[in-house]
């Protein structure tokens, strides 16, 4: 997938060293993700996520450079309906364009293979990716109280936001 100066690439086991890195730059980061990519965690994590045939887990880069990942997670096809999440921005590109361009890949790789709907959703706590949901245009639906169990033992409230097909397109 490319985009504006950006790129995803499925992630496969080549990735793995480079990502690692990449995700321990921020080990704090990871206290309000669900699931631990950081340096313990970081093999079980992505394990699960590239394990799960509904997921596609891709690496993303600006330019030639290891950025960050995301996820297709939950593709639910009959229902055309998936989640981007898992998001993970490398601090030097946080506050930066790249994870607007992105997640603007993204959407339209989606959209383009017959999504109707993307749900985005976030930990109650995320301030930073709320503004981010809400600079993407992302419609904020509501709070799910006490959603899920954090892989550090926090009962998460999770904010959906979701895009429609139709207000992309627009």
């Amino acid at each position: 997938m490319t985009g504006d100066g950006c790129g995803a690439e499925l992630f496969r086991e080549a990735h793995f060293e480079g990502l690692k890195a990449a995700c321990a730059e921020d080990p704090e980061i990871w206290k309000i993700y669900a699931n631990n990519f950081g340096p313990d965690g970081f093999r079980a994590s992505i394990d699960g996520y590239v394990s799960n045939p509904r997921n596609r887990t891709f690496v993303l880069f600006e330019r030639d450079e290891i950025a960050g990942m995301s996820s297709f997670l939950g593709i639910d096809e009959a229902h055309q309906v998936l989640e981007i999440g898992g998001t993970y921005c490398r601090p030097k590109f946080r506050g930066t364009d790249f994870n607007r361009r992105a997640k603007d890949m993204m959407l339209r790789r989606a959209f383009d293979c017959g999504i109707r709907r993307v749900e985005f959703r976030v930990d109650a706590r995320n301030g930073r990716s709320q503004a981010a949901m809400k600079k993407l245009g992302a419609v904020r639906e509501g709070v799910m109280r006490a959603d899920r169990i954090t892989w550090t033992g926090h009962i998460r409230d999770t904010v959906l936001f979701a895009i429609l097909k139709d207000e992309y397109d627009a």
